[in-house]
């Protein structure tokens, strides 16, 4: 699991939140530190905040759909930005609770396994 969040106390909060449901979890504090995690290892999903210092979430949004071996990873975005939903990503409007963000989470990888279940 990678959480993408500039701000440090929702890092935090979201990170603690997926390692009590059981999730191995790393963090980004940008866009740029994301795209790095992402050359090292694919997560089994992303916690995405769009407006990030750096490189937007819009960006790490592209290159998640441009790399094939990241193309399949379930993105959960938590934003405070105005945002139409989509097919592709699951949409969290902040503030987001932590029982909330794990549903989300759980329900994005289901439908990832499932793509017929979507």
């Amino acid at each position: 699991m990678l959480v993408v969040e500039d701000d440090a106390d929702l890092r935090y909060l979201f990170r603690i939140s997926l390692a009590i449901a059981g999730f191995s979890v790393r963090v980004a504090a940008d866009g740029y530190q994301a795209l790095a995690a992402l050359d090292e290892d694919t997560p089994d999903a992303v916690v995405l905040d769009l407006g990030l210092p750096r490189v937007s979430g819009f960006t790490v949004l592209e290159e998640l759909a441009a790399r094939s071996e990241n193309r399949g990873v379930p993105v959960v975005v938590v934003t405070g930005l105005d945002v139409a939903d989509s097919d592709q990503v699951t949409i969290l409007r902040k503030p987001v609770e932590p029982p909330a963000l794990v549903n989300a989470v759980l329900d994005a990888i289901r439908r990832a396994d499932s793509p017929s279940l979507s």
